[in-house]
């Protein structure tokens, strides 16, 4: 089986304890409590793991001193080659010396264990930030600019003996950006894809010195890559490392703030001049993130000028109209913790080719899980448009959410079916963006096709274990699929009901289920109920993925009674692969005209008349 294939199911950012078979989740689990032991074990005390990233663990602890420290660990599972790379980031933060960078304090070597110890930079990641509060300020925008700009100067006027030695720090993006929301004080943090630029901002050779020129390697890059929903197209085609790398991160994470995105790759569709900025911001947010290489340099040119006086503008905050809801979302509390996974599928249509045109060769020959996620391969062969649409529809599962959409393009226009449960009213604005944001998107794509996604809690995933593939999975005497009752009987209507059949076999899904196992749920589509169930089999590994919610709540007995027929028939599945069964409550289609491009919308002109008249 094509193991790439299985690497195409999930859209999370970082893969949910819950998702981890049981010895790779007790591994896990084991190494960070090892982590916790070795820093107690300095003289470190309250120890609490505060981030987690495709090579490594970052925790937080306090001094006896009352001073507090953050220390990095690369991840266990990476090759020693590339867990090396903890000390080489230690080195190129001891280059920097900026109030709103992490001091450099140490760097240890426990075994074979690297440790990074370094000041804890204060407040939230502007990504959790971003999800709390939806689309950013103008106001915020701007400083958060402003202070992005005054970091990348100083990186380009590093000298290292009395020569110009820029830096490139190479991975800018929201969640590498700490924000005080007290001080709107930012730092920006985790340097493993920090190196000395090969060239300045102008592609000159940096060194003035006739025998490093001469010495220099100015035939490979000596950039690393950075999160590609972030990075420009130099450094993801592996170009000579330039400051100007660092501009496209910070222009694609201005932008992304400004509208509620968890990538770059929206601009076409949603540009920064719709989303309320000011006029002159968002026309060079919209340049630097221009196909066009020359604007993109014109436009940065005029950014790195013109931010320090931006920040004097005056942008009061503005009454904004209750914001409407594209998608119904249905809010709720609950009461227990959510880990949100989404799960998609009929996504071919979406592909341009399967060229994997965004993974150069220093992508590295490494196996590991998480790297794919980081370097997102299911992303190959994508047009922008469809790229954001489907980070979009990624950052809904960043919510306590359940429910699931189906999209279908055609040519008159767009259908959408959907079920969005969110279980927090708090992040109730924030969440209806994002909702909002996928139907934009998705206006923006002209291809005919069908979309369909489901987005469940992995904490109530089932994993069974075999020895060898020519066994079968057998369930405990106790395993049972969860599901909840609605709270009042639903009537039946046949024809609003949306069965888990009527698109056909998902042509992306290669697991065929045994005949038992498909007539169960052929019954199951009888009952009145929204959910999914998703199975996803390896060679020795099984995990079923559900969520159910009873709406025809006097079928509660034949409906618990196919769900244990479900778990009884496991040991007859043989197949490998993925395979999903999502079902809506009823039929609400809302349609949608295309629409390529969101129109203008600018932070007004004069915001003490705008002010004054919505008062």
């Amino acid at each position: 089986m094509d193991a790439h294939r299985l690497d195409n199911f999930y859209i999370p950012e970082e893969q949910s304890m819950y998702l981890l078979n049981a010895g790779d989740a007790k591994k896990l689990k084991d190494w960070i409590a090892l982590c916790i032991a070795k820093l107690e074990g300095l003289g470190y005390q309250h120890i609490q793991l505060v981030g987690q990233g495709a090579y490594g663990f970052t925790f937080a602890g306090w001094a006896e001193s009352g001073q507090e420290y953050a220390f990095k660990f690369s991840r266990i599972t990476l090759a020693l080659a590339v867990r090396e790379r903890l000390a080489d980031e230690a080195y190129m933060l001891s280059q920097v010396h900026h109030p709103r960078v992490p001091r450099f304090i140490t760097y240890k070597r426990i075994k074979k264990q690297g440790i990074l110890m370094m000041s804890r930079a204060q407040g939230l990641d502007l990504e959790q930030y971003s999800l709390r509060v939806g689309r950013l300020s103008a106001r915020q925008v701007v400083d958060i600019g402003v202070q992005l700009v005054d970091i990348l100067q100083m990186l380009r006027d590093q000298q290292q003996d009395g020569q110009q030695r820029p830096i490139v720090h190479g991975d800018i993006k929201p969640s590498n950006i700490v924000f005080d929301a007290n001080t709107n004080r930012i730092c920006l943090v985790d340097w493993g894809s920090s190196v000395f630029a090969q060239t300045d901002s102008q592609g000159q050779c940096v060194s003035s010195n006739v025998m490093q020129l001469m010495s220099a390697d100015l035939q490979h890059t000596n950039a690393r890559l950075g999160d590609i929903y972030f990075i420009g197209a130099e450094q993801r085609s592996g170009a000579l490392s330039n400051p100007r790398f660092d501009e496209q991160g910070v222009a694609a994470t201005l932008y992304a703030l400004a509208s509620g995105q968890g990538c770059r790759f929206g601009q076409a569709v949603l540009p920064a001049r719709s989303l309320g900025l000011p006029k002159e911001l968002a026309l060079m947010l919209d340049g630097l993130l221009a196909p066009d290489p020359k604007l993109r340099r014109q436009a940065g040119d005029y950014f790195m000028q013109s931010m320090a006086r931006l920040q004097h503008l005056v942008l009061p905050e503005l009454a904004q109209p209750k914001l409407q809801a594209e998608l119904p979302v249905w809010v709720s509390s609950n009461a227990s913790a959510m880990d949100t996974v989404v799960y998609s599928s009929r996504t071919s249509f979406l592909r341009e080719s399967l060229a994997e045109q965004d993974q150069p060769s220093l992508l590295l020959d490494i196996n590991d899980a998480q790297l794919a996620r980081y370097y997102k391969n299911y992303l190959a062969g994508m047009g922008d448009g469809e790229k954001a649409f489907l980070a979009a529809v990624s950052r809904l599962g960043r919510y306590p959410v359940m429910g699931g959409l189906v999209v279908q393009w055609q040519e008159d226009g767009l259908y959408i079916d959907s079920s969005l449960n969110l279980y927090d009213a708090e992040l109730e604005l924030a969440f209806t963006q994002a909702v909002n944001n996928v139907v934009k998107l998705a206006q923006g794509i002209t291809k005919v096709g069908l979309f369909k996604a489901c987005l469940f809690n992995a904490r109530n995933t089932l994993h069974l274990s075999r020895a060898d593939a020519s066994q079968p999975f057998q369930p405990s005497a106790d395993m049972q699929l969860a599901y909840r009752l609605a709270t009042h009987a639903s009537p039946a209507d046949a024809s609003r009901q949306h069965s888990y059949f009527e698109d056909g076999r998902d042509p992306d899904e290669q697991l065929t289920l045994p005949a038992p196992m498909m007539a169960v749920l052929a019954r199951l589509n009888d009952i009145h109920h929204s959910g999914c169930i998703i199975f996803e089999v390896t060679d020795l590994h099984l995990k079923l993925h559900s969520y159910y919610r009873l709406l025809d709540v006097r079928a509660e007995t034949d409906f618990a009674a196919l769900l244990a027929q479900v778990v009884a028939l496991i040991p007859e599945i043989t197949d490998q692969g993925v395979a999903g069964f999502m079902k809506l409550p009823h039929k609400n289609t809302r349609f949608f005209n295309s629409q390529a491009v969101q129109p203008d919308y600018f932070y007004p002109a004069n915001p003490k008349v705008a002010v004054k008249s919505e008062g």
